[in-house]
């Protein structure tokens, strides 16, 4: 690149310097990020928004997001510019990075050239960018925290949301049975396309009989519980003998309890699913994750379905609907 248009050249930016209000966002424009040592650039097409997107938007997740904040880590693009040391990627490829970037919701952003993998020809921008932090999660939770079995019986409740659609899926794959729960008929119909053998509502009232009948008369093996609202106790009072329930998050409100003596009875295990922890402390093993997600990209055999999508200027919608849980699949932010 030019030097003069390193100076000259700008791109759009989503930026605010409180993080408490959608309000806050703007856009702004701002001078093109530049690739270091075994990095490239991305010209960003997608963004995908999930609803931990939406509350470390608005200063409500577990870790306070540092200000100036531009929201979002997953993006799907086209590589524009690429730094020293870098080999096998060239100007113009269609990638994802399978690593959290920083500032997804930018004209450009930058990225390790190592964690870069091709989008296969057939597939969206859109659905690129709905892809890797759902399936890394449910690989972690299924794999590396629930030890799931084919065979076995997987209860995934949110199954229309991003992390329970890819859980599903990623179950399937495995060779388990899947129920899923919708809390109405469009979600329950979407879950059944994505290859769940049963789905179920969420109305508490007489849901366990409901559940032991689409297990057959006995209980899940596998709780895959990203919502963690009313339906977490009777689940875990309904698994099966060594069942386990994952807890990945609490988009069902209010963080609920479980009696002590419950794990004792039943025989089973309340895990916790921990995917910044797990890149932290399992390093190896993430990569592990990772690389298989590369090959299945690389075979076109993994996908993502698309939710509701924005054009960039409505930002702050896109962040708000990820935030309601109304939506089925990924929410994704488009920049053209």
């Amino acid at each position: 690149m030019p030097e003069d248009e390193r100076i000259i050249a700008t791109g759009r930016v989503v930026r605010t310097r409180t993080v408490r209000e959608l309000d806050a966002y703007a856009i702004e424009r701002e001078p093109l990020p530049m690739p270091a040592a075994g990095e490239v650039r991305l010209r960003v097409r997608a963004c995908g928004v999930g609803y931990v997107d939406a509350l470390h938007a608005t200063g409500r997740y577990q870790l306070a997001a540092t200000v100036p904040f531009v929201p979002g880590v997953e993006v799907a693009g086209e590589i524009d510019a690429i730094g020293p040391e870098v080999e096998g990627l060239a100007v113009g490829m269609r990638v994802i990075p399978l690593m959290s970037v920083r500032g997804g919701f930018a004209d450009h952003v930058v990225a390790p050239a190592v964690q870069i993998a091709r989008i296969p020809d057939a597939m969206s921008f859109a659905e690129a960018a709905a892809i890797r932090a759902n399936w890394l999660t449910a690989m972690h939770a299924l794999v590396d925290r629930g030890g799931v079995a084919s065979g076995e019986t997987v209860l995934v409740i949110g199954a229309a949301g991003g992390v329970g659609g890819a859980a599903v899926q990623l179950a399937k794959r495995l060779g388990a049975r899947v129920v899923a729960t919708g809390s109405s008929e469009a979600k329950r119909d979407f879950a059944r396309r994505l290859g769940a053998d049963m789905a179920i509502d969420t109305d508490p009232e007489g849901w366990r009989d409901r559940l032991a009948e689409a297990c057959g008369g006995s209980g899940p093996d596998i709780v895959v519980d990203p919502v963690c609202g009313p339906l977490f106790e009777p689940a875990f009072r309904s698994l099966a003998w060594n069942g386990r329930h994952l807890v990945i998050g609490f988009a069902g409100g209010p963080i609920p309890s479980l009696k002590a003596n419950l794990p004792l009875l039943k025989g089973a295990m309340l895990v916790g699913v921990d995917v910044r922890q797990f890149n932290l402390r399992q390093p190896e093993r993430a990569e592990a994750n990772r690389a298989l997600l590369r090959q299945w990209l690389a075979e076109g055999s993994v996908g993502a379905p698309v939710g509701a999508t924005f054009p960039f200027e409505r930002h702050r919608e896109a962040l708000d609907h990820a935030a309601s849980g109304a939506g089925l699949g990924k929410t994704v932010l488009l920049m053209d």
